[in-house]
């Protein structure tokens, strides 16, 4: 039986926040109750006695929604799934399972004991419900593909015409276009996923090697901004596309000009797990010398010994110091395990976030758009923000995988995510009108279709935007729905939706109408 926490509770307060504080709105918005439940069994019985009262239920698994699609349910029932952390598979017909309440360090850290992975969030502290069902990526998937090209089952409970809950395992066979749906169609439209399961998982690298480079805002001219974006950007157009390549996993962080510095950085290993050749990942440092960046000392990197891996290390000259820029790069060289299992973190701070999916390099417009906004000052106003630019394709470009998942973009060589934060209420309008700003601008190229300008709509440029990254901006277009997933394969999540969600319980500003 799950654990019920009333308003006058005092844990309430804290338990019906999410990590984006903006959330819930107002003490008007807040839900009435939370149900902390401790398997799919409570679920399933606060969820009946949820549609019984004729209470909106959501789900909470970590918190990490970026909109108000959890916590701001008036009067509502938050069903939070922390606790349904279970991975042992036995029974189940499968070779791995993980419970949605799973942080994603834990089932890295228990999937790295019996040798393999999932190519999933880098915040290790996001949990497994709503990332998969969203078509969750990592730093891992350009070698490896997305949690859900990896699935194979599904649990999930769902609530039919008459209010009755039913327990579903769905997968390719029991209930596809289901199964179909969970994989990339995003969370709280179909029903309460409680578990996932995998046949199989590719294997954990041994080793990664990590480098940083930056580039100080000083001195930083429109020209040279745009120079760094399109020597990125052509990288991941031509050279990111070969197979030895797609170990490569780099970000280029856009940061506002307050931060004082734009930064790059790179995690590799070769396709077989190891880093014994560099080659690839110095060739892409190699690329911006022209544009003199500054070569960030790697961090002391503490050594940790963990199960079948070897010791963190940095990799220094005959002479002890750490290796140059020029030439082999100062890389931070360690074991997987340290890299990805140990990091992690974030949350507790008011935020907003926008994304875009891009299939071609940037162009002048958007380097010049960008650069204006990342120089922009507000009177009154401490601006900070950031459009951080992961590379993308290799195998999460497998297009046979399209017609198999709930993840249209297959064609997208970077993957954008825009992000502000701050502290206090009062700096809501502002942050969230430079934001806006910015996204809008640059999106509103005169060369391209008026029809989507302000928006990344799907063509030669782009490829819409990502669910997991939710901006409720986005509804203001008619389009909105064809922006996150694609002309072909929102019609499908519709008629899904209808089948097992007819009363709609599950349903929130931007999930799939019926």
């Amino acid at each position: 039986m799950s654990t019920t926490v009333l308003q006058n509770d005092p844990n309430f307060q804290n338990l019906r926040k999410g990590n984006n504080l903006r959330w819930p709105a107002s003490e008007a918005e807040s839900v009435s109750r939370i149900e902390i439940c401790q398997s799919a069994d409570d679920v399933a019985e606060a969820l009946q006695k949820a549609v019984k009262a004729g209470l909106r239920p959501t789900v909470r698994s970590s918190g990490h929604c970026y909109e108000d699609f959890i916590c701001n349910n008036p009067g509502g029932v938050l069903l939070d799934v922390k606790h349904l952390n279970d991975m042992n598979a036995e029974g189940s017909g499968h070779a791995y399972k993980i419970g949605a309440g799973t942080r994603m360090g834990d089932a890295y850290d228990s999937l790295y004991k019996t040798g393999v992975t999932l190519p999933g969030a880098s915040c290790t502290s996001v949990a497994a419900g709503g990332h998969i069902c969203g078509g969750g990526y990592g730093v891992l998937s350009r070698l490896q593909g997305l949690t859900v090209d990896w699935v194979s089952a599904v649990d999930i409970l769902t609530v039919d015409h008459s209010g009755h809950v039913t327990k579903r395992r769905v997968d390719s066979t029991h209930e596809p276009d289901l199964f179909r749906a969970c994989r990339g169609g995003g969370g709280n439209n179909f029903g309460i996923v409680t578990a996932y399961y995998f046949d199989k998982l590719p294997q954990a690298p041994k080793e990664v090697a990590n480098a940083r480079i930056s580039f100080p805002w000083e001195g930083m001219t429109p020209e040279r901004l745009e120079a760094i974006m399109t020597t990125y950007g052509h990288y991941q157009e031509t050279r990111a596309k070969d197979p030895d390549t797609w170990g490569l996993f780099t970000a280029l962080g856009l940061s506002h000009r307050n931060s004082r510095r734009i930064g790059i950085s790179a995690q590799f290993c070769n396709p077989d797990g190891t880093c014994d050749d560099l080659s690839v990942l110095n060739e892409f440092l190699d690329l911006f010398q022209p544009c003199k960046p500054v070569v960030e000392q790697p961090q002391s990197v503490e050594s940790r010994h963990s199960p079948e891996t070897g010791t963190a290390h940095i990799l220094t000259g005959p002479d002890g110091t750490p290796l140059p820029c020029s030439g082999p790069h100062n890389i931070s060289r360690q074991s997987w395990y340290s890299a990805t299992v140990r990091g992690g973190g974030g949350g507790g701070i008011r935020a907003k976030y926008k994304s875009c999916y891009m299939k071609q390099n940037f162009t002048k417009y958007e380097a010049r758009t960008l650069y204006k906004h990342l120089t922009r000052e507000i009177p009154g106003a401490q601006l900070s923000g950031i459009v951080a630019v992961d590379n993308y394709g290799g195998a999460t470009n497998r297009t046979e995988l399209a017609s198999q998942t709930a993840v249209s973009q297959r064609a997208s060589i970077m993957k954008l995510q825009f992000q502000s934060y701050w502290m206090s209420p009062q700096d809501d309008a502002v942050r969230l009108q430079w934001m806006h700003d910015l996204y809008e601008e640059l999106y509103s190229d005169p060369a391209n279709n008026a029809k989507y300008k302000g928006t990344p709509y799907p063509g030669h440029q782009y490829e819409g935007c990502y669910i997991n990254y939710p901006d409720v901006d986005m509804i203001a277009y008619p389009f909105w729905p064809q922006l996150y997933y694609g002309e072909e394969l929102y019609p499908f999540l519709q008629k899904v939706k209808r089948r097992y969600d007819p009363n709609n319980i599950f349903h929130h500003s931007m999930s799939v109408r019926a």
